[in-house]
């Protein structure tokens, strides 16, 4: 049936929100952001290839909860970069991180929909998320590197994350918060780096 633009896009905009809310770090968070108009990002290369990602992993013996879809976020300050992403995908080099893995090999993307970015979000301050699809596959959990020689993407895996410290005194800083919660992606096949990780997929602009 036909929905005016309107309706079909306040229920857009609910969905973005239930999944931003659901993926705060810092359940403080629920009241501290306002959100306003989300666009649907229809990119069926994407989308197939999300697709066609998972059925090769599936057919390498992965468990569906390595499949399963789960969320994912990036944050821009402005709508052309956010489009960009849309357009082109998360490429390998676009991220100034390099704790988890060689940024020239892999993407980072946030875990939660609150810590975007390595300094906390001031009043005001507004911006554009992406929220992508992701496929983590198989995750295996590394210690950080603050080294310039860098973690490269471990075979046989698909993700990079960040050893969970839970016991840390809840003075963490903001950047450390942020680092902590990226995902590392990558996709290597015969010994070669994918430029764009077939695994994430951007879905809502908002």
């Amino acid at each position: 049936g036909f929905h005016p633009e309107s309706e079909e896009s306040s229920s857009l905009l609910q969905t973005a929100v239930s999944v931003l809310q659901r993926s705060y770090l810092d359940s403080t968070s629920q009241d501290g952001f306002q959100y306003s108009q989300a666009t649907l990002v229809e990119n069926d290369v994407f989308l197939s290839e999300l697709k066609a990602f998972a059925q090769a992993k599936e057919a390498a013996g992965y468990s569906q909860e390595e499949l399963e879809e789960t969320f994912a976020f990036l944050l821009f300050d402005n709508e052309d970069e956010a489009k960009e992403v849309c357009q082109t995908g998360l490429r390998v080099n676009s991220s100034s991180i390099s704790t988890l893995g060689d940024p020239a090999k892999g993407v980072y993307i946030s875990r939660y929909a609150d810590c975007l970015h390595p300094r906390p979000w001031h009043h005001g301050k507004s911006g554009y998320i992406v929220i992508c699809k992701l496929i983590k596959g198989k995750v295996k959990v590394v210690s950080e590197n603050h080294t310039s020689s860098y973690t490269c993407p471990s075979p046989g895996y698909d993700c990079h994350v960040a050893v969970s410290r839970n016991n840390l005194p809840s003075k963490t800083s903001h950047s450390q918060a942020f680092t902590q919660s990226q995902y590392y992606v990558y996709e290597v096949s015969n010994g070669s780096t994918a430029e764009r990780p077939r695994q994430i997929c951007p879905y809502i602009v908002i």
